[in-house]
């Protein structure tokens, strides 16, 4: 027999731990080398775990939801191993929960099919909500991956008028995957429900920094609005070139990025960071892009931006997009950053104050361009118009350097030829 072990790869400095999601395999089952066998929660992404080595999966050391570490021990593969061999699961016995509630061990409820060591067996949340409920071993049927008994499962089987009934079933639309489950903490409130979803980490990781950022910086926020119509109209013109050109759409986002870079460059002290009693000056932009995600707000970093053409710009955003929905950025892409730009536009927000992400001192927040009235040359005209927002830290950047920097960046939008001759 020749075991190989399954360990958590390497996390970033500032990340002590992660949680583990779903095991996409079970003990007994082949696995290939480089397969995907679960994937990891981090603070700030999500790391996939591919097979070290091929063989069988004989032995899963840490169950779902379990919190573990770099390095970590997390599974076995016997690489001499035939598929669909019996095999021990401790991970039966020894699921982590979190520290502050520990879990009971999760509890048989069902005869567990012939080849199928998983049916009937209560994830560990499930089995402490029976255990809350008085629900005995064996009352409540499983509807989860291999008949495993969820959390659904347990409040469906409280919230029935027979809660001991075995045929309860999972409402349907309620997951069946591990995290995150939807826990209801008073079934009996009849038309007043109440839910409790513990935080993702990532969630809890984002709540942490604007807590932070609040608390340690003189946040102060200054606004203008730019005539759009100038760039609409270069889009208008050279969009359908552009897309054909490099393979992208010439969105709005690129011409953000570009007029950003030149008010750091004409005011670095945008471009900086406090460290201590220091304000450390960046010579390089580092352009955080706050994408929407289904695991919540991430940042993902467009580095030397001012290096970067208008087509490099949105072939990378697009990038971080589909990135951001599938769950693949890495720990490189959220790393780091010198300032930072929000597009609450796309939600149709009007107006809003960002949070600086620290230990950045600045962010843009850009809007939903709408048509206005305005006055041009003593005239009432119709203008299509966004609303531009820095949040700036007032420990070390002015009054002056903000609102200047920000009429930077209004001039080059509504000309956008500086951005062609740096003017």
């Amino acid at each position: 027999m020749a075991i190989v072990e399954v360990k958590v790869p390497q996390l970033s400095e500032s990340v002590a731990e992660a949680t583990l999601l779903q095991w996409k395999k079970k003990p007994g089952e082949a696995v290939a080398i480089d397969e995907i066998l679960i994937e990891i929660e981090t603070d700030k992404v999500v790391l996939e775990v591919p097979a070290p080595a091929a063989g069988v999966l004989s032995q899963i050391v840490q169950a779902d939801g379990a919190t573990v570490a770099a390095d970590q021990v997390i599974a076995h593969i016997d690489t001499e191993a035939a598929a669909g061999v019996a095999v021990a699961t401790p991970a039966a016995t020894q699921a982590a929960a979190p520290a502050a509630a520990p879990a009971a061990a999760p509890a048989p409820v069902s005869a567990a099919p012939a080849g199928n060591s998983m049916a009937g067996v209560a994830s560990p949340a499930a089995a402490k909500i029976m255990a809350d409920q008085g629900l005995a071993p064996g009352s409540v049927a499983g509807t989860g991956k291999d008949g495993r008994v969820t959390k659904g499962d347990v409040l469906a089987a409280a919230a029935a008028p027979k809660p001991a009934a075995a045929s309860a079933a999972i409402p349907t639309g309620v997951p069946t995957q591990v995290l995150p489950q939807v826990a209801i903490e008073a079934p009996d409130l009849g038309d007043r429900p109440e839910q409790r979803v513990p935080m993702t980490r990532l969630r809890a990781r984002v709540a942490e920094r604007l807590l932070q950022s609040q608390a340690t910086n003189a946040i102060l926020t200054t606004f203008n609005e730019v005539n759009m119509k100038p760039i609409m109209d270069l889009r208008k013109k050279y969009g359908d070139k552009f897309e054909k050109e490099h393979g992208v759409r010439l969105g709005f986002m690129s011409f953000f990025v570009k007029a950003a870079v030149a008010a750091l460059k004409k005011y670095p002290v945008l471009n900086a960071s406090v460290d201590g009693n220091d304000i450390v000056y960046h010579g390089y932009f580092d352009i955080g892009i706050a994408v929407g995600s289904p695991r919540g707000l991430v940042v993902p970093i467009l580095r030397n931006a001012d290096q970067l053409s208008f087509a490099e710009i949105e072939l990378k955003i697009a990038e971080f997009g589909a990135k951001a929905r599938d769950g693949k950025l890495s720990l490189d892409d959220m790393t780091g950053g010198t300032f930072s730009i929000s597009n609450g536009g796309v939600f149709g927000s009007m107006l809003s104050t960002p949070i600086i992400n620290p230990p950045q001192s600045a962010i843009l927040g850009i809007h939903a361009t709408k048509d206005r009235a305005v006055v041009e040359d003593g005239q009432i005209v119709i203008r299509p118009m966004n609303y531009l927002a820095m949040s700036y830290d007032h420990r070390i950047i002015d009054g002056r350097e903000a609102v200047l920097g920000l009429v930077t960046m209004k001039d080059a939008l509504e000309d956008p030829s500086r951005l062609l001759f740096g003017v």
